[in-house]
């Protein structure tokens, strides 16, 4: 049982053939001086420390250290069903008896789906300077427009700057489009599931997560290589990974079930 005034923080769910030492001097979520441990059950282990129930979770930090002990249960190889941010049990006996008997049946089915499995993460963001060059070269409007607008005082040509800056917008908008769609081109056929996202800069191009087997790991990473060098100048990529599956967790229970009817 935990101390009174503390209580149990659930990072997720591995199998049980993960040693303690697998978890050994990791950051704790809410105190940092708490060790992370396993709590073992039917061939299943939760990962988990105590926080105190007196302080509020949520602070960046808390986020970033949720995400390190997930990603680095994932870079060990075995597969590792994350939590989402914020899973609290009142302690580690009611982990064992409740969370890990009750959700067994759903954990071993994710697990055994994830095995040798990982998620990484593309992170595309344009060049300012580079796709703003290609807006004014691609549009005549753009460039007529800026060529109105230099030498002009700030409080001047107001309705100019409003209609160059959405062209600007609508153009990099189509540019995304096309972006995206070869990006996908490229990775897609290297994974078994993508998920993506517009990130919310208005340079960002995507923001990709990919579920990809460990036999084709390598081949993802140099086709992701293989477009930074072909974008080189106008997007910077970022190669995250390997990541624990936080984008693919539930289609890989979800996905059991059907398949089990």
């Amino acid at each position: 049982m935990a101390e009174d005034g503390r209580a149990c923080y659930v990072y997720g769910v591995v199998t049980d053939d993960r040693p303690d030492e697998s978890v050994k001097d990791l950051p704790a979520v809410g105190d940092p001086e708490a060790p992370v441990t396993l709590v073992r059950q039917g061939g299943q282990a939760a990962v988990v420390s105590e926080v105190p129930v007196d302080k509020p979770l949520g602070t960046p930090e808390d986020l970033r250290t949720h995400a390190r002990v997930l990603d680095h249960l994932a870079a060990q190889g075995s597969p590792v069903l994350p939590f989402r941010f914020g899973t609290v049990v009142r302690d580690t006996a009611a982990v064992a008896d409740e969370l890990l008997v009750e959700g067994h049946d759903d954990f071993a089915r994710g697990l055994d789906r994830l095995r040798g499995r990982t998620q990484l993460t593309v992170r595309a963001r344009y060049d300012e300077d580079a796709v703003l060059r290609e807006v004014v070269t691609e549009q005549p409007e753009a460039r007529r427009l800026r060529d109105e607008l230099r030498g002009l005082p700030e409080d001047a040509g107001y309705e100019q700057r409003i209609e160059l800056g959405q062209l600007v917008m609508d153009s990099i908008a189509a540019k995304r489009s096309v972006d995206a769609l070869e990006l996908d081109r490229r990775l897609a056929p290297y994974a078994l599931g993508s998920v993506s996202e517009e990130p919310a800069s208005p340079e960002g191009l995507i923001n990709a997560s990919f579920l990809v087997e460990d036999a084709k790991r390598q081949a993802f990473e140099e086709a992701a290589e293989e477009l930074a060098a072909h974008w080189h100048g106008r997007v910077r990529m970022r190669l995250l990974g390997p990541l624990a599956p936080y984008d693919f967790v539930a289609d890989a229970t979800l996905e059991g079930k059907e398949g089990d009817e």
